[in-house]
C-alpha cells in the first residue's frame, strides 16, 4: 500500500468531513461518497453457520462484468480516484473476477477483495498479486482449524486460507508490492474468549492486521447458538478491556477503541450511544448490489441502480436525499466494518496501523 495512495483518500475524507459538518449544520448538501463496497455474487462454496446466502433458493441477478466496468467508470467520474472493496459471496467464483481487478489497476481504482481463502492457490494468488490490490481481506474466526472450520462449515478451510496467505505474502514480495493482508473475524459465543489469541495468531501467519464484527441476528444458529447471552456479557467485557489494552500497546487491531467497547451493547441490542450519533452513512457510504442496486445501508431503501443511471444521478437524486435525512437520526447500533463510526481520527489510525504493518 503506498504512502501516497493513503494520504489521497485521507483528503478526500477530510473534505467529506467537512462537507459532513456542513449537511448536519445547515441542510446543504456537498457530501459524496467516499466509502465504496460492492457485493459482487451471492455464490459461496462454505456454509457460514451465521449466513444465508448458501441457504438461498435463488440468488440475485448478478451484473455482467462489462457492467461493472461500466459502474466503476461512472463513479469514477463522479468522485474522481476512489477504493472500492469486493465482497460476496465469495468474489472468486465469479468468472472474470480478478480480470475486473485488473480493470480497476489500469484505470488508477483501487481495489481490494475480502475472501474465505478457500480458493487462494499458487495460481490464483499469483494472479491476484499481478492486479496489485490495495487489499487483500481474509475471513477467518479462529486460530486453529477445528473451531474456524466448523464455524465455516468446510473441513479443511483453515488449512487452505493459512496456505493462501502464505502464496500471496511470496507472490506480493516477489513482485516488491506492500499491500496489507487484513484477518477479519466475526465474533460470536464460540470464538470471543480466543480474540486475544487472535491477535498473536494474526501476527505469526504473516497476516498485517485483525478486524473484528459481531455477528447480527440473521440465521437459526444465530439465535440458538452463536449470540452472546446474558450470562457471558461479564466474560465479554473482560475480552474487550484486553483487546483496548493490546491496541493502546501498539498490536494491530484495525477496530477503534469506540467500536471494541460497544462489543457488549450490540449483544445486549441497545440503541447507539451519544457518541456514536448521527449516524453518517447516508453521508458516506454506496453499498452497490450484485444487481447494480444502490443503498447508503442495507438496512434502508435502494436508492438507485448503476445500470440505469450515472453514481452522480444516484447520489444526487430525491431517493437518496431522502434516505440521507432518515439515516442521520437511526439510533440502531451498527459495528458492522462498513457501517460502524469512525471519526477523521479513526480513520487515520486504520491508515497508520496498516502502514506499520506492511
Amino acid at each position: 500500500m503506498k504512502t501516497t495512495s493513503l494520504a489521497h483518500m485521507a483528503i478526500k475524507h477530510g473534505y467529506n468531513h467537512l462537507a459532513e459538518a456542513l449537511y448536519l449544520s445547515s441542510g446543504a448538501d456537498l457530501t459524496k461518497p467516499v466509502s465504496f463496497y460492492a457485493l459482487i455474487n451471492e455464490r459461496c462454496n462454505v456454509k457460514c453457520r451465521y449466513c444465508k446466502f448458501w441457504r438461498l433458493p435463488d440468488y440475485k441477478p448478478e451484473m455482467t462484468i462489462e457492467q461493472w466496468q461500466t459502474a466503476l467508470l461512472s463513479i469514477r467520474a463522479f468522485v474522481g480516484t476512489y477504493s472500492i472493496n469486493f465482497s460476496g459471496g465469495e468474489p472468486f467464483l465469479k468468472p472474470g473476477f480478478l480480470d475486473l481487478m485488473d480493470f480497476c489497476r489500469k484505470n488508477g481504482i483501487h481495489s481490494g477483495v475480502t475472501t474465505n481463502g478457500s480458493t487462494l492457490n499458487r495460481k490464483n494468488a499469483a494472479r491476484l498479486v499481478e492486479t496489485q490490490p490495495f487489499n487483500l481481506n481474509i475471513s477467518c474466526d479462529a486460530p486453529s482449524a477445528e473451531l474456524h472450520d466448523y464455524l465455516r462449515g468446510y473441513p479443511s478451510l483453515f488449512e487452505r486460507l493459512v496456505n493462501g496467505i502464505r502464496y500471496v505474502r511470496d507472490a506480493r514480495d516477489k513482485a516488491g508490492l506492500n499491500f496489507p493482508i487484513v484477518i477479519k473475524t466475526t465474533v460470536n459465543a464460540k470464538n470471543f474468549r480466543l480474540l486475544p489469541e487472535m491477535v498473536k495468531w494474526v501476527k505469526e501467519v504473516g497476516a498485517t492486521a485483525l478486524n473484528l464484527q459481531p455477528l447480527d441476528r440473521w440465521t437459526p444458529e444465530t439465535y440458538d447458538e452463536l449470540w452472546i447471552e446474558e450470562s457471558d456479557w461479564p466474560e465479554l467485557a473482560r475480552v474487550q478491556n484486553t483487546l483496548i489494552e493490546l491496541k493502546r500497546a501498539g498490536e494491530p487491531i484495525m477496530n477503534s477503541e469506540t467500536v471494541i467497547d460497544q462489543m457488549v451493547k450490540h449483544f445486549r441490542e441497545e440503541k447507539a450511544p451519544p457518541e456514536a450519533m448521527p449516524c453518517r452513512v447516508g453521508m458516506r457510504d454506496f453499498f452497490i448490489r450484485t444487481n447494480g442496486d444502490v443503498q447508503t445501508c442495507f438496512y434502508f431503501p435502494v436508492i438507485g441502480n448503476l445500470t440505469q443511471q450515472s453514481a452522480e444521478q444516484i447520489w444526487r437524486g430525491p431517493v437518496a436525499r431522502k434516505i440521507r435525512k432518515e439515516t442521520i437520526v437511526c439510533q440502531k447500533l451498527c459495528l458492522h466494518t462498513c457501517l460502524s463510526q469512525k471519526t477523521l481520527r479513526d480513520k487515520v489510525k486504520m491508515g497508520l496501523i496498516l502502514l506499520r504493518g506492511r
